[in-house]
């Protein structure tokens, strides 16, 4: 299996985790808990800031000694917009689950920017299509470089079957503004129905690496560096939700050279 790709540890509890140590670079932290009704799930932020996302699923949330109520609404991924929850440095949350929950939890470097704890409702977020033809995909907006926080920028996507996405292959791994932005960035992807499958590439302009896998319900994608384009398959909508982070938090990407005629189409 590739070193990429990470498969859910089990059905429940802390299912995924990765930390800047795991992945061998320096800025994005991602976890996902699956909680029955009842269970909980809590940590501090330390030096670092974190987005709650609600991906299915409700709870009872508190963060930075405030209770936020019970928060969350959809039960697919699919369906509508998530709830989520910003939690700067230097805070504690909690979240108990109130029915059957999917929580991801998005981290990266706090630059005491002081920032609040605050509630990101469906309401709050905007949603774009981007592509045309079979290259058309939905994207809503979570936490995007125009809404306050210190180094993360998270996205949720769903690709329709048989489409592509993250499409031309793009890359953001040049230090190189206004040009292009250094973003680590994983994906974790959901199937609908849940046993269909994708697939995602991971290459260099060199090759030196290259790696491409099928990605299915549950799993992490890494992409330390490089293009990162997916495919979904006949039958099978794919939905992923993106965290990044680096050094500066703007996300400019360059396109192949090779497949760059694609965007004048």
């Amino acid at each position: 299996m590739s070193h990429l790709k990470i498969r859910p540890s089990g059905s429940q509890g802390l299912v995924t985790r990765v930390t800047p140590e795991s992945a061998g670079w320096t800025y994005v932290g991602f976890e996902l808990h699956r909680l029955k009704a009842g269970e909980s799930v809590s940590a501090a932020t330390g030096d670092r800031e974190a987005c709650l996302v609600f991906v299915t699923g409700r709870g009872e949330v508190a963060a930075g000694g405030q209770a936020l109520g019970t928060l969350g609404q959809r039960m697919s991924p699919f369906e509508g917009k998530p709830w989520s929850v910003y939690v700067p440095q230097g805070s504690d949350w909690s979240v108990t689950a109130t029915t059957d929950l999917e929580l991801a939890v998005c981290t990266a470097p706090g630059l005491y920017g002081g920032l609040p704890v605050r509630v990101i409702a469906p309401d709050d977020l905007g949603q774009e299509v981007r592509g045309k033809g079979s290259n058309t995909r939905h994207v809503t907006n979570i936490l995007p470089e125009n809404e306050p926080a210190d180094s993360l920028l998270v996205v949720e996507v769903i690709t329709p079957a048989g489409n592509t996405s993250s499409y031309p292959p793009h890359k953001h791994d040049q230090d190189d503004l206004p040009r292009e932005s250094h973003l680590e960035e994983t994906y974790y992807h959901r199937l609908n129905p849940p046993q269909g499958f994708g697939f995602q590439r991971v290459y260099t302009d060199d090759r030196s690496l290259d790696e491409a896998m099928a990605i299915e319900d549950g799993d992490v994608v890494l992409v330390p560096k490089g293009y990162h384009p997916c495919a979904t398959c006949h039958g099978y909508d794919l939905y992923y939700l993106n965290v990044m982070a680096g050094p500066k938090r703007t996300w400019k990407f360059h396109n192949a050279a090779e497949h760059e005629w694609l965007t004048k189409l």
